[in-house]
């Protein structure tokens, strides 16, 4: 097999011209930073974990690119083109990844909590009545769904015209997206308040495979893409955070998420992301684990 890509948190092997693997190495990124520290069995959980909630949506009758685990890290997928010039996308091109990351959030929490107090986002849009005082953890009224770009060196947050012009897609064809994301989300749910878990929000890939039927793509429902609460602990008000967000704190606590975020705004050099200590990463690992016997209901060693 041939390399093909190298992401952030996997390795992409070229099998033939239908046919990718996935290799989830034990990387962990936060603010599109790759932290130069490995978290053990990392990859291990998150490949498991995606092949646990594409073998659920197979079972519903909704479409993905996984064909079958290849090893404890390693899957087999459908190839599909990458295509980062906007230009050639449009209503008749097929076998293509959308570049879009599609968001849909459910509670207020992380940059939406941000961009609602720094009036960025008024709170009419989330469903809730004019002058509504959104508090942190609020259930939101109605799903919030956003779309941001994935082929660009950061991701940043589009408009829905924006979002259409760019990836080919018709208005159905975007509407058709979102409604996929309700019935995984949904899907995501029951399997969550089984588990004691709250599905706070997460983001979703997709493409179209020859015939342009769209197909959900990459991984999604793991600590990585997703942000997780513990049911009881907000039942008492809490907001616990299971899942790569305590990664994030961490680095917002030490400071180093405010200094990156100046150097962006202001087009200087960004600093090199710390490694995570020892004690961290270890209690990042064992998290990663506890997360996947609890959503899954199975042994991990």
């Amino acid at each position: 097999m041939r390399l093909y890509r190298v992401g952030k948190v996997k390795k992409v092997f070229e099998v033939d011209d239908r046919t990718l693997e996935f290799h989830f190495t034990n990387n962990i990124s936060v603010f599109d930073k790759i932290i130069p520290t490995e978290i053990p069995h990392k990859g291990e959980v998150l490949c498991r974990t995606s092949a646990y909630w594409f073998k659920l949506l197979e079972e519903n009758g909704i479409r993905s690119h996984f064909l079958r685990l290849t090893g404890k890290d390693r899957m087999l997928v459908r190839r599909v083109n990458v295509i980062p010039d906007y230009s050639k996308l449009n209503s008749a091109t097929t076998n293509y990844l959308i570049p879009l990351e599609f968001i849909c959030r459910h509670y207020n929490a992380g940059s939406l909590n941000d961009r609602v107090r720094e009036g960025r986002i008024d709170v009419e849009r989330l469903g809730f009545p004019k002058g509504h005082q959104l508090r942190y953890g609020e259930r939101l009224p109605r799903p919030f769904f956003e779309a941001t770009t994935k082929l660009e060196a950061t991701d940043r947050n589009l408009t829905d015209e924006e979002a259409i012009r760019i990836s080919g897609l018709t208005e159905g064809e975007y509407r058709e997206v979102f409604d996929t994301i309700a019935r995984i989300d949904a899907l995501i749910a029951g399997r969550a308040e089984r588990a004691g878990l709250i599905h706070v929000d997460g983001k979703k890939e997709f493409a179209f495979d020859e015939g342009r039927r769209l197909m959900i793509v990459d991984t999604f429902g793991t600590l990585d893409e997703d942000r997780w609460w513990d049911a009881a602990e907000y039942a008492k008000g809490n907001c616990v955070e299971l899942s790569k967000e305590m990664v994030r704190q961490y680095y917002r606590e030490i400071g180093y998420h405010d200094a990156l975020y100046k150097a962006r705004r202001e087009h200087a050099e960004e600093p090199p992301i710390p490694p995570l200590p020892e004690e961290m990463a270890q209690r990042v690992s064992r998290l990663y684990i506890d997360m996947y016997e609890r959503m899954t209901g199975e042994r991990f060693f």
